[in-house]
Formats: structure tokens, C-alpha cells, sequence
């Protein structure tokens, strides 16, 4: 029930005022000229903490520490018996003794009835507290995701124009971007948790468990924060990649042996030092260009802070991979 729908029955006649006043579940006082209380509802009691016998005959702006007792609002009030205006939704936050802090929207008539002068005046107090709380959560969520969407976009974006085209049929292509953007999304997921993960389980995601019977770890625990996931990701799936297409893993009987260690500095800083090994694979040569593969695997590392070596030795690819932690 709204102060419309209660005004009406108050006017009405039918109902006395005190009973209506005390069904209502939101705080409800009744203020005679002077602003004065006569009656006030149990919700308002229950509210506000407070002893019925504490309000009646106490002036509104009296209650309490004086939480109510603010310029405008008392001028709004004043208006109402010689306007015959309303305040609707006039907004108060503060730390009320008791309850803490919290935000009311207050709406406050005139109350006139059909047998006398009354120029009592009806206040309700909405308490929109947990309302605007959740509004501002809600607020927060969208603007959160619409900015990890943006993010998401311009990785995708990024991915699709930096995949190599020349030499590739689209079913090549399409594979290639897919196998990426998997690695991409999953990396993305991991690090939403704004927590650490394990490098071997990374390492895991990113090479694919399809290869586990060929691909031995070797290393002491280490936890990668949220923040270099993703690169990471991308530079092993990359390896991995090169390693199926031309290295290692194309043969029945090659192999990838992945090592790493820390690396603690004398300024306190410590980094991971990774290596990748590939063996029994086809002969390895030096490739005559720097490739979007080599490219991104070095600059991936470079935005992490780190460095990569690569290797094209004889017997196969390796590279040495330093991040900082």
C-alpha cells in the first residue's frame, strides 16, 4: 500500500487511523501542526529502535540524535498544511543511532477528514538501503562485464588479424584461429578468479592433455598470479603448436620435455626460468624469416617482463623462457 492508497482511506472514514497506520510494514508517524508526533505505526517503533512512549508528544526534529532534522525537509513539511502540498521521495541518508547507517525516501500529506479540521500531516519513511545497495552491485556487474567483453573483443580482434594467412587454406586457418582463441578463452577464465594457479596445471591447459603421453614436466611448485596467465597460455600453446605442425610432436617417436626452476635474486625478486626441449623429431633448420609464431612467443614475453631463447638446433627446437614472478 502506497501514501496515495493510504490517504484515500483515511479520508474515506471508514477505517480508524491507527489501526490502518499499524498494518502498514513501512515506518509511519503522524505529525499534528507543530510537527509533533500523535501516533506512530510498529514499524516505525521496530525500525528505529526506539519506545513508543519516547515519540508521542516530541517533535519530529527532535527524535533521536536530530537525524531529522534537516532545513529542507522542514520546509517541505511547513508547506504542506497551508498548500495543501505533499513531499514525495524527499531522499535522507544518515547514521541513525541504532541501525547504522541508512537511506529513506520520505513522503509525507496532509491528512484531512470529512468530520473535522485535522491538519495532521502522515510521514512514511521508505528505507531503500539494500535497494540502492543492490542497484549500485548490479551497476558495478554490468560496467565489469561490459569491460571484460571490450577486452575479450580486442584479444579476438587481435587474434584474427595476427593469425598467419599466406599459405594457409581457410579449414587451416579456421583451425589455427580456433586452436588460439580456445587457449585465449581459457586462460581468460582462469584468471577471472583473480587468484593464482599452478604453472604445471597451466602448462597442462595450454598444451592440450591430447599430447600428455608425449610431454613429460619436470619443475617445483609454482603459482602464476592472475596477471600473466593469459601470456603465458599463449606462449606455451604457441610452442605446442609449432611443436605438431613442423617439430617434435609431427614424428611417431618425438618428444617435448618441459623443465623449470626458480630463480631467486638477490633483490628479493624471484623469476621463472623455463625450458623446452623438443627431441626425435624432423631435423630442424633455421627458419628464414621471424614468423607471427616467433613474434608473438617473443613479444608475449617481453610484456611479461621476461625474455625467450630460442634455439634451432639440429636435433630439435628448444627455448629458454624467463619470467618474472
Amino acid at each position: 500500500m502506497m501514501l496515495e492508497d493510504l490517504y484515500r482511506l483515511l479520508r474515506s472514514g471508514h477505517v480508524q487511523a491507527q489501526g490502518v497506520v499499524d498494518t502498514m510494514t513501512q515506518p509511519i508517524v503522524v505529525l499534528d501542526q507543530r510537527f509533533y508526533v500523535t501516533t506512530a505505526n510498529n514499524a516505525f517503533v521496530k525500525t528505529f529502535q526506539v519506545e513508543r512512549d519516547d515519540l508521542l508528544g516530541k517533535s519530529l526534529f527532535d527524535l533521536g540524535d536530530g537525524q531529522w532534522d534537516i532545513p529542507e525537509l522542514r520546509d517541505l513539511i511547513a508547506d504542506i498544511i497551508p498548500r495543501a502540498t505533499a513531499v514525495i521521495g524527499y531522499e535522507v541518508k544518515h547514521d541513525f543511532p541504532g541501525i547504522g547507517q541508512r537511506t529513506f525516501l520520505v513522503d509525507a500529506r496532509r491528512l484531512v477528514h470529512p468530520d473535522d479540521n485535522s491538519t495532521n500531516i502522515l510521514v512514511l519513511f521508505d528505507d531503500v538501503t539494500e535497494r540502492q545497495r543492490h542497484d549500485a552491485e548490479m551497476d558495478f556487474i554490468l560496467s565489469e562485464t561490459r569491460h571484460r567483453m571490450k577486452n575479450l573483443f580486442a584479444v579476438v580482434r587481435a587474434l584474427a588479424l595476427q593469425t598467419e594467412v599466406e599459405g594457409l587454406t581457410a579449414a587451416e586457418y579456421r583451425q589455427t584461429f580456433l586452436g588460439r582463441l580456445e587457449v585465449t578463452l581459457r586462460a581468460q577464465e582462469i584468471a577471472a578468479r583473480n587468484e593464482g594457479v599452478d604453472f604445471h596445471d597451466l602448462l597442462q591447459q595450454a598444451v592440450g592433455e591430447v599430447w600428455s603421453d608425449r610431454i613429460t614436466y619436470d619443475g617445483p611448485a609454482v603459482q602464476l598470479g592472475p596477471s600473466k596467465i593469459l601470456a603465458a597460455s599463449m606462449i606455451f600453446h604457441e610452442l605446442a603448436t609449432n611443436a605438431i605442425k613442423y617439430g617434435a610432436l609431427s614424428s611417431g617417436e618425438g618428444s617435448v620435455r618441459i623443465t623449470w626452476t626458480l630463480e631467486e635474486g638477490l633483490t628479493g625478486k624471484s623469476h621463472l626460468n623455463c625450458r623446452w626441449s623438443e627431441r626425435n623429431g624432423p631435423a630442424v633448420q633455421p627458419p628464414k624469416r621471424k614468423g607471427y609464431g616467433t613474434e608473438m612467443i617473443e613479444g608475449t614475453a617481453a610484456h611479461l617482463g621476461g625474455r625467450v631463447e630460442l634455439s634451432y638446433a639440429v636435433e630439435g627446437l628448444s627455448a629458454t623462457i624467463r619470467i618474472p614472478l
